[in-house]
């Protein structure tokens, strides 16, 4: 599987590292690639690490203006702009999972989530909801359920998963890998 992973290029405490860290093993074990903003700093530098030091692949879609944080000897691909970003990086991916970061990756798991309301994916798409970190999230979109802002069930757009373990079956079992 190619797999889009949407979060943070902060740096963050051991309670988001060491999931992030345990779902990119999982990630390379599995001979699957990480499709990620490219970036070599915070969480994304984490889960890359993790994911090429179990044998999986890199491929990373960055940006003119966040090119300098590149990660080096990666495959890259370079967009023009954050728009063409996340399209190259939905374009290349089979499934896509959103761990803890900020507004870049609430408005990259959001457009996901649009497009397959709408009918133009059917990708898998994951929140790994590491420390009740989504909690918030998921209620609100039950409210935008419950009072009919969402033509499909909320289980047709999203699935939240609290441990890395949850993340990697669920997306196997939707895509029919073993």
């Amino acid at each position: 599987m190619r797999i889009c992973v949407f979060l943070s290029s902060a740096d963050l405490d051991d309670r988001y590292t060491r999931p992030a860290r345990e779902f990119a093993k999982l990630i390379g074990k599995g001979g699957h690639t990480l499709v990620w903003g490219g970036s070599d700093v915070g969480l994304m530098k984490v889960v890359a690490d993790g994911v090429q030091e179990a044998g999986g692949r890199l491929l990373g879609v960055s940006v003119g203006f966040l090119a300098a944080k590149a990660r080096p000897g990666a495959e890259m691909v370079i967009a023009k702009d954050l728009a063409e970003r996340k399209r190259l990086l939905l374009e290349q991916a089979d499934a896509v999972v959103v761990m803890v970061g900020g507004t870049g990756t609430l408005d990259e798991a959001t457009e996901i989530l649009e497009l397959k309301k709408h009918g133009h994916t059917d990708k898998p798409v994951v929140l790994l909801n590491t420390e009740g970190f989504y909690d918030g999230l998921k209620e609100q979109f039950r409210r935008m359920e419950d009072e009919g802002f969402l033509p499909r069930p909320l289980t047709d757009l999203v699935f939240f998963a609290d441990e890395p373990v949850g993340v990697l079956a669920y997306l196997e079992e939707s895509l029919g890998v073993r």
